[in-house]
């Protein structure tokens, strides 16, 4: 085996043998020089060749070596010592964590009122807890989700069964897939195709462009009656398309460039949009049947669509107009991006097979979410089968799914709250709730407006404390309209203006309603802006729908 020189990081200072003996010499083979935080690792192989150099004495050889290796260890112990000291704390943030534990704690010990259980008191108090942490964010949000939920396993609050019973519920697994599905979508290329295709069409400006998007929307949501399928599967990966072809990325600092503005208009107005129709949310049938069962009378879809037009409208033009007013996006005009977004397109050649094989697969899945009633096939069932064609055909793997740590994160979070926020329902608390809404409005005397505006205002901002529009209708839809009516408000009217809330309360959080997780998730808008413009939003369409769809109303003789 032919010898090799050592490397100068861990020289043994061997001498050369003399000629004119042949004792068994020692040669070394040089291994590889590694470095890991400063330390440098040399190992050495001795072989025995016939070698008719002349070596040193043995034992002297021998001390030269020990000493050399000592002193090579030496070195290495104190070099990695001094490049590895005690790395930064990796945990949670400790005050915001203290802020969340404090508010659950405090909660937990306050005595619960009259008529309301100690069950329903002490998972109050861990819902309170994990949305107070969900807010300031100690961990990310699966993980203060998680935190939530082993809280009310350890306290037996809840069983293991109804803690991660929402992991069974197709909500979030719908929005999970969408991620998967936006992943095929850029992926393929076929998201930069209409996103092109886009831009050369509306892309001179922002405000055109968003607006392209808001309105397409608005036309799909009465043939799509999941918001989450609209907002995962169609708009959430174009939105995403755009916003990259713009030059407008996440963790970059071009966020505000197109992403953030675009972002949060495209959810905003998914909440207008399933207001607008019948069938433009899943909960929205719910509304008509307990309204039936309550007022005997019928919510159709064209009343619907009739009463919400108006007030509908405004809003999708007023709403994005004021986001980009207060939230503006930081590129606002782009004369040229039409003709260099045509260029692109020209660039990309025809679709490719995989191009082919997603938009196929996308027209197949819209076309069940549209159909699906018929077929009796639901939104989640026609997002597995979809992701399932992406998968066999290889244009999206498993391991990039499992790549999709958002996905997963937001799946997490999400179940956790809406588990949590269920059994709120269950153990009594939101019926206590009502109850006491109820004899406080109607203990005050005031006209059956005054009282039906206050009411409105409970009914749309205990929505904090839903992960889901169906669960909050059900809870609290048939307590507010029964009261509404015998204060005086015309029921008919009290239900369809409690029906168009249901939706536009969903912008408040990051939670509220199916399309928010996937926008939010998509990370271009922190969680303090999110929540903050969903208030001011808020606001602001209540004021359209009560004002402008007042008005409105009174024409067509609702009220």
């Amino acid at each position: 085996m032919a010898s090799l020189p050592l490397s100068s990081s861990c020289h043994l200072g061997f001498r050369p043998f003399s000629r004119g003996q042949s004792p068994p010499s020692i040669s070394f083979l040089r291994s590889r020089s590694t470095s890991n935080g400063g330390k440098q690792f040399q190992q050495s192989l001795l072989t025995t060749t016939t070698n008719p150099l002349r070596v040193p004495s043995p034992i002297s050889q021998t001390n030269r070596v020990a000493r050399k290796l000592a002193t090579v260890v030496r070195a290495s112990s104190s070099t990695a010592v001094t490049s590895n000291p005690n790395p930064p704390w990796q945990g949670a943030a400790l005050k915001p964590l203290a802020a969340a534990i404090a508010t659950g704690v405090i909660l937990w010990f306050v005595p619960q009122p009259a008529g309301v259980s100690r069950n329903a008191w002490q998972l109050l108090a861990i819902f309170l807890a994990t949305i107070v942490g969900i807010i300031t964010q100690p961990l990310p949000l699966g993980a203060v989700a998680l935190l939530g939920l082993g809280a009310s396993v350890l306290t037996k609050t809840l069983t293991f069964a109804a803690a991660f019973s929402a992991f069974g519920d197709p909500i979030p697994w719908l929005i999970a897939l969408a991620f998967f599905f936006a992943r095929g979508f850029i992926k393929t290329g076929l998201g930069n195709r209409i996103a092109y295709q886009f831009v050369s069409l509306f892309g001179s400006s922002s405000l055109g462009l968003g607006y392209s998007l808001v309105f397409s929307e608005a036309l799909l949501a009465p043939a799509i009656p999941s918001v989450s399928a609209r907002a995962g599967g169609i708009f959430l990966p174009l939105v995403k398309s755009l916003c990259v072809a713009c030059g407008s990325n996440v963790g970059d600092g071009t966020e505000n460039r197109l992403g953030s503005w675009l972002m949060l208009t495209c959810f905003q107005t998914s909440c207008i949009s399933s207001a607008m129709f019948l069938t433009g949310m899943a909960a929205n049938p719910l509304s008509a049947n307990l309204t039936f069962n309550t007022i005997k009378q019928t919510l159709g879809w064209t009343e619907w669509a009739k009463a919400a037009f108006v007030p509908g409208l405004v809003s999708l033009i007023v709403v994005p107009l004021l986001l980009y007013v207060i939230y503006p996006p930081t590129v606002k005009s782009s004369p040229d991006a039409p003709k260099l977004a045509r260029e692109k397109l020209e660039n990309m050649g025809p679709m490719s097979r995989n191009e082919i094989i997603m938009a196929v697969t996308l027209l197949l899945t819209v076309g069940l979410w549209i159909f699906g009633g018929v077929l009796n096939v639901d939104a989640v069932t026609a997002a597995i089968l979809g992701l399932s064609v992406l998968l066999v055909t290889g244009v999206v793997t498993w391991k990039e799914c499992l790549a999709e740590s958002v996905a997963w994160d937001t799946l997490t979070w999400f179940a956790a709250l809406i588990a949590m926020a269920g059994y709120l329902n269950k153990y009594g608390l939101i019926s206590w709730f009502s109850q006491t809404v109820v004899k406080f409005v109607g203990g005050l005397g005031l006209s059956w407006q005054l009282s039906f505006s206050i009411l409105l205002l409970l009914y749309f901002y205990s929505h904090y404390f839903f992960a889901s529009g169906a669960a909050h209708i059900g809870a609290m839809f048939t307590a507010f309209l029964s009261v509404a009516s015998a204060l005086g408000t015309p029921p008919y009217f009290g239900a369809m203006v409690l029906a168009f809330l249901s939706n536009l309360m969903g912008g408040l959080t990051h939670y509220g309603i199916g399309s928010a997780p996937i926008f939010y998730g998509a990370n271009y808008v922190s969680l303090a802006k999110w929540w903050g413009y969903g208030f001011l939003i808020s606001i602001v369409n209540i004021v359209i729908w009560l004002g402008v769809g007042g008005v409105w109303w009174k024409a067509i003789g609702l009220w």
